[in-house]
Parts: C-alpha cells; sequence; structure tokens
C-alpha cells in the first residue's frame, strides 16, 4: 500500500454525532421562555401595561435618550431570542417611544439580532443531524429552498402566514446561510415592523380618548397590498429560474 493510499484510508471521515452539549443554547432559550411564564412577565407584554406605564416610558426616553434604546433593542432581541409571545405589543412600544421611523430601526435591530440567536442555536443543536438523517424527499426542499433561499425567507418574512418563531428555526433545518438569513430577516421583517410602529406612534391620542388599538391594521388593504406586492417581486427570481431550466430542457 503506497504512502497517498494509507494517508486517505487514515483519514477519518467526519459524522454528524449528537452530543449531548450541543443542545445546551437551545436549552437556555427554552429557560428563558419559561422563566417568562414563571415570573408572570407576560403581564408586562400587553396594551393594558403599555396605558399603564406610558409616561414612564417616555421618561425614560427623555431622560436616557440613546441608551433607552439600545436597552430597547436589547429587550427585543431577548424576546425574539426567547420566542415570547406578544412581541407586536413591544413593537408598538418601540413606536410609541421613538417615534415610527426610529422605532422601526430599533424594532429591526432587535428582531435580527434575536432571530440569529434562534437561527444559530437551532442550526448548531440539531440542524446538522436533522440533516444527515433527512429521506429524499426532505432534502429536495432542501435543495429547492437553497436554490432560492432569499426569495424563499423574504416571502416568509413579508407575508405573515407563518409563526414567527417558525421561520425562524426551519432555515437552520434547510442549510440556508447565516448571510442570507441575516439579509432575509432584516428586509423582510421592515413592512411589518414599521406598520406597528406607526400604530404605536399614535397610541397615545388613541388611548387618551379611551380608544383601543387595531392589532389586525396589517391586514387593512393599505397595508397588506403593497406587502403582498413585495412578496411577489421576492417570487420573480424563482419564477424566472424555474422557466429558465424549463425552456432549456430538449424539446420532444
Amino acid at each position: 500500500m503506497d504512502e497517498a493510499t494509507e494517508t486517505a484510508d487514515s483519514t477519518p471521515k467526519k459524522k454528524s454525532v449528537f452530543s449531548p452539549g450541543r443542545i445546551i443554547p437551545l436549552g437556555i432559550l427554552a429557560a428563558g421562555l419559561t422563566a417568562f411564564f414563571v415570573f408572570d412577565l407576560n403581564q408586562y407584554v400587553s396594551l393594558d401595561a403599555l396605558k399603564e406605564n406610558r409616561e414612564l416610558l417616555q421618561s425614560w426616553v427623555a431622560d436616557y435618550g440613546a441608551l433607552s434604546a439600545l436597552v430597547f433593542a436589547g429587550i427585543y432581541a431577548l424576546a425574539v431570542a426567547f420566542s415570547i409571545p406578544g412581541a407586536v405589543f413591544i413593537t408598538i412600544a418601540g413606536g410609541f417611544m421613538f417615534g415610527p421611523y426610529l422605532g422601526t430601526v430599533y424594532v429591526v435591530i432587535g428582531a435580527t439580532v434575536g432571530a440569529v440567536g434562534v437561527f444559530l442555536a437551532a442550526r448548531y443543536a440539531v440542524g446538522d443531524l436533522l440533516r444527515a438523517k433527512a429521506g429524499p424527499a426532505i432534502k429536495r426542499m432542501e435543495a429547492g429552498f437553497r436554490d432560492n433561499e432569499l426569495s424563499y425567507l423574504l416571502i416568509l418574512r413579508l407575508v405573515p402566514i407563518f409563526p414567527f418563531w417558525l421561520v425562524n428555526l426551519v432555515p437552520a433545518f434547510l442549510g440556508v446561510s447565516l448571510r442570507t438569513y441575516t439579509i432575509g430577516t432584516l428586509l423582510g421583517i421592515i413592512p411589518g415592523a414599521f406598520v406597528y410602529s406607526l400604530v404605536g406612534d399614535g397610541a397615545g391620542a388613541v388611548l387618551d380618548a379611551g380608544g383601543d388599538l387595531n392589532l389586525g391594521i396589517i391586514f387593512a388593504p393599505r397595508f397588506l397590498a403593497p406587502i403582498i406586492g413585495l412578496a411577489v417581486l421576492a417570487c420573480i427570481p424563482i419564477v424566472y429560474k424555474k422557466f429558465k431550466a424549463r425552456k432549456a430542457l430538449p424539446s420532444g
């Protein structure tokens, strides 16, 4: 046996081996969600909490300026990372505290950081193992998703059909790159964040008048139509690739 063959044979093959230590990041995120309910913190993520604490929130922004924005973005990142329900109320609070434009910026930064944290934790914990155990159907789905991963991500983020936490996890199991995931998440959540920041910006006047905020506003035609339009634009590369591939097939 020559030296090259011996070297090739002696090189260990890389295997996807499950290790209990790899689930620690997901365990931390699950513990954060559990603590949220155990300590009854959900009472602070509601419209009632915004009504009761709106003067305090405004005073924080006035007194601490940039620090309040940093704390807000950090809280939002943790809320997304722990998959805490009711993040829409935090988005509304962002618009109320910072206005529709800066509120959108801070929400998008916080949400993107939190979503990337979930993505990395899921990919590190079980992503490789699931792909190794996946059957042919899942592998075909993975291949199709990765061929147009940015377009698919934009569609999933733009159209509010699937829960945010689910869209955070699935790309990690389909082999989406971190760069594409980050860009798709950041761009895809801007429209929805802006709509609810607008709601938050007008929340003070509405609450002072004794009215209720319309949480279903994103489904109003004037907001949903342009969001769907953006989703359709995101579909164009997918349709073009499929059309080009079909055209390239030999006829007859």
